[in-house]
């Protein structure tokens, strides 16, 4: 690695982008979160209603970058198969799964309702 001073802030980015051009389930994390924030725009969500879909979109993203993070190093030292590292790898993916249980449940209560209401008119 490079012993200057990097900017923090730029290797951030690079991840992040590093991480979306890699992990094809970021890229549909990214494309759900578009899909419900446009929902959110159609069905005039609430400021509160604005937090809970943020704070879903966040946690899951976070999620899924610590789940890449924690999988590309499980890679570099353990490039053999190994239980330990099948282990580490599923529970990361187990956290994701979690992430993104909450966020369908809180859509669901978010945008069911509403969407409910112009079904059945």
């Amino acid at each position: 690695m490079n012993k200057q001073k990097q900017n923090p802030f730029l290797c951030a980015f690079q991840g992040i982008s590093a991480a979306y051009r890699s992990e094809r389930n970021l890229r549909i994390h990214t494309a759900v979160a578009l899909a419900a924030v446009t929902l959110g725009f159609g069905l005039d969500l609430a400021g509160w209603e604005w937090c809970w879909i943020m704070l879903c979109i966040a946690l899951v993203v976070v999620v899924e970058l610590i789940n890449t993070a924690i999988e590309t190093g499980i890679d570099l030292v353990s490039p053999n198969e190994h239980p330990l590292a099948k282990k580490a790898k599923d529970v990361a993916a187990g956290a994701v799964l979690v992430a993104v249980l909450f966020a369908v449940i809180v859509g669901g209560i978010i945008f069911f309702p509403r969407l409910w209401i112009l079904l059945v008119r």
